[in-house]
Order: structure tokens, then sequence, then C-alpha cells
């Protein structure tokens, strides 16, 4: 038996020190927060994502009595990007959280299932995805590359018969 272990790399920005064009994703994944359908967590989540064409696509968590009939708001961007804009590279996205229920202060990471999805299209279009954290204080995180977020992401390769026999 042998350890290993990895480093996760980021940066933890104030807002004040963002470069505009990140303050400007930022803000408008902050403002899609109040677009949230989130009746029943009341925990809502705005993102919003850069093309490489400069277009903006922005989502919010949608949810659903019936929870897992729901979609959060990574993935609502994401998806509506790609059938929007097919083939065009998401070079970073922001992701901002809310709710009155209790302070979420510090940034917080995408759930398991769009870390995933971001990780297919980071795959798919082979090129960094810059990835910003925000929760309602002053820090954000940054990755410049989603890759950070799910080092052990599952992909396509997985699914190739390697057994040639």
């Amino acid at each position: 038996m042998e350890p290993f272990s990895f480093t996760i790399s980021g940066i933890a920005y104030q807002l004040h020190e963002l470069p505009a064009a990140d303050r400007t994703l930022l803000d408008a994944a902050k403002a899609m927060t109040a677009n949230a359908y989130a009746p029943y967590s009341q925990f809502h989540v705005g993102a919003a994502l850069r093309l490489a064409n400069g277009k903006v696509v922005e989502g919010s968590n949608q949810e659903n009595a019936a929870y897992p009939s729901g979609l959060c708001a990574e993935r609502v961007a994401i998806f509506a990007a790609s059938s929007q804009y097919p083939g065009m590279t998401v070079e970073a996205m922001a992701i901002a959280v809310s709710t009155k229920k209790f302070d979420v202060i510090e940034p917080l990471s995408p759930c398991g299932s769009c870390r995933q999805v971001l990780m297919e299209y980071r795959h798919r279009q082979q090129s960094p995805m810059r990835i910003m954290l925000s929760g309602t204080g002053d820090t954000v995180w940054v990755f410049e590359d989603v890759s950070a977020l799910l080092p052990f992401a599952f992909n396509a390769d997985g699914l190739k018969n390697r057994d040639k026999a």
C-alpha cells in the first residue's frame, strides 16, 4: 500500500480585488438568485457563464415538489448555453448563493451532479473553464479550471473498452 495525496489550488479574492469582467459575471450570478424558484429549500442559487463569443448566459435553481425533478442553477445555465450556442466554449462561470434562513457568508461549492456536468463540458471543449464561487460575504473563491472541483472526474474515456483481446 502506498499513500498518495493531491492539492486543490484556488485563490480567495475580496470582491474589490476581482478583475472587472469577473465582477460583472459575479454580479449577474448574484442577480439571478432573485429568479430562483426555491419554495421548499428557500436556498437561492444563481449562475452566469461567459462564452468565448462574449455572450453571458444565466440560470437559477428551479425546484419541484418531486425533488429529483428540479434543476440546479449551474446546469440550467450550461444547458441553456449549449442549446443556444452549440459548440461555443465556456470561458468562465460565476455561482452565487443566498437564503433568508441562515447566513451563507463563505462561498459554497456546486453539488456533485453539477461538478460532473461542468466537467463533461470542460472535457468536450478541451480548454479550461474558470469558476468563481460566492456566498453573501466579500470573499470569492476562484479556480482557474473547474477540474479543481472534481479531481477524479469520470468522463467518456472510462466507457471505452480497453481490453482488445
